[in-house]
């Protein structure tokens, strides 16, 4: 490969990683990344490990969480900033590791392929500016996998280890490997996986009321047909069917004309090598398990593309093609980078409303700051969003905070009833309406009248209530 294209595609990927980083602000936190914030942002670890145990994930994410906002300040960047250097992290390991597993006269076009997988692709872009664990969680799988390949079975069990106590996904990964591993009679990395599987297994333990619940994972259903779909759109993007297919039709035009003697299948060694072998097992199991105790869902699948990336590359920089059919796969490679660099970043730059996963808690904070009796039927969420409001400087401190439901009626029990109060929610609008319905009967069964104050939210409602003895003096 020449080096002028090698120039292209870091260019193109510095483009697409710098794009993530502008737009970290670009959106409102939504509801999963300010229970981040509520767990991570805690004044003691201590406190942080309480509130851990009636959790659904393990604590190393959070912990790493309380450490940096305690280094750089807690706000939605520093929360964001933490998946975005991941995300730039582990790039680089899945790329080194491509280029271990190619071949020596094919490493610079298996290079060239893993960066724009790893850097540009829909699945670590969606998660690269993400107050979650997800792009940590691919950074140590990344690390897993490397170290598995090199024999380093005391680095490899120590990675092992944050995994597990990551994301639970980190964990049956791990015990996927060691069965695989010890299938394969590779003793030593079978014990250091299993050894590194004990924290996370002592976790589950600890936390084992909580999480062998009916509410843990109850947002999650048993798999079917849109568990695929999702998942494949969120590695190949928009229209993931039709790329498919494009990538099909590529492929029987470059055996015809385009210089490809032979399609090559991925070597065993390959296979297993670069960690797919264990990570197809993992998936194997989850969906099997999930359909007695659903916990298949395609975000969580994220934890594939340590394996997946250095493969595909390893595929693609192998392809001897002849010049009209590196021109078609030129031709096909433009469009899905058009396709991900528009559609691909749309859930991280929505706009002025600043959704993100249907919500839009941030301008909420924003349009209801200086105002006293606030209630919602999702009251931390809105103390948690205030309060990043308030250490970006978009709001002054509150006066009072946002009371939930068992705090409405308290308050209307009261002799001195407020002359007026108000009512806010974020979410989807079906759900959002369904869990403002219940307070919003309460304040006119009380006596006030709601009006609606905003009209330009797509995912937000604020009411004001009156209380009708004072709309009819006025």
């Amino acid at each position: 490969m020449k080096r002028s294209w090698i120039l292209v595609v870091v260019a193109l990927c510095l483009a697409f990683g710098l794009r993530a980083l502008l737009l970290i602000d670009a959106t409102a936190l939504w509801s999963d990344e300010l229970y981040s914030v509520g767990k991570s942002f805690q004044p003691s670890f201590r406190s942080l490990l309480a509130m851990l145990r009636e959790d659904t994930h393990p604590p190393a994410y959070y912990g790493l969480l309380w450490l940096w906002g305690h280094w750089v300040g807690q706000s939605p960047v520093s929360l964001r900033l933490l998946s975005w250097l991941a995300y730039l992290a582990g790039g680089l390991v899945m790329v080194r590791q491509a280029m271990a597993l190619a071949q020596v006269g094919a490493r610079t076009r298996v290079a060239a392929t893993a960066m724009l997988l790893a850097f540009c692709s829909p699945y670590p872009i969606r998660f690269a500016i993400e107050g979650k664990s997800y792009a940590v969680l691919v950074l140590l799988v990344a690390l897993a996998w490397w170290w598995r390949r090199s024999a380093h079975p005391i680095a490899y069990g120590a990675v092992a280890v944050l995994a597990g106590l990551t994301h639970f996904y980190g964990l049956f990964l791990v015990l996927a490997a060691a069965a695989w591993d010890g299938w394969q009679r590779r003793w030593t990395s079978a014990a250091a996986a299993l050894i590194g599987a004990i924290p996370a297994l002592a976790w589950m333990a600890y936390a084992a009321d909580y999480l062998f619940s009916s509410r843990a994972g109850s947002w999650i259903g048993v798999p079917d047909y849109a568990l695929f779909e999702e998942t494949l759109a969120r590695g190949l993007g928009l229209w993931p069917l039709p790329k498919l297919a494009l990538i099909l039709l590529l492929l029987v035009s470059l055996r015809r004309w385009g210089g490809l003697r032979r399609l090559p299948w991925p070597s065993w060694e390959l296979l297993d090598r670069s960690g797919l072998m264990p990570s197809l097992l993992m998936v194997l199991g989850v969906v099997a398990v999930s359909f007695v105790k659903p916990m298949a869902f395609s975000r969580y699948f994220v934890v594939l593309l340590p394996a997946v990336v250095p493969v595909v590359a390893v595929q693609i920089g192998a392809l001897e093609l002849n010049r009209l059919g590196r021109g078609c796969g030129l031709v096909v490679l433009s469009l899905l980078l058009i396709s991900w660099w528009g559609p691909g970043f749309s859930e991280l730059d929505a706009g002025v409303g600043g959704v993100r996963e249907q919500d839009q808690f941030w301008l909420l904070s924003q349009r209801t700051s200086g105002l006293e009796e606030r209630y919602s039927p999702r009251p931390r969420l809105f103390n948690l969003s205030d309060r990043m409001e308030l250490a970006m400087g978009r709001i002054p401190a509150p006066s009072s905070p946002w009371g939930g439901k068992a705090d409405l009626t308290q308050r209307l029990k009261g002799q001195d009833l407020p002359q007026q109060l108000w009512l806010a929610s974020s979410g989807p609008p079906p759900a959002m309406e369904r869990k403002l319905k219940p307070l919003l009967s309460q304040v006119e069964q009380a006596g006030f009248h709601c009006e609606p104050q905003v009209n330009d939210l797509t995912h937000g409602r604020l009411l004001r209530c009156r209380f009708e003895a004072m709309g009819r003096s006025e």
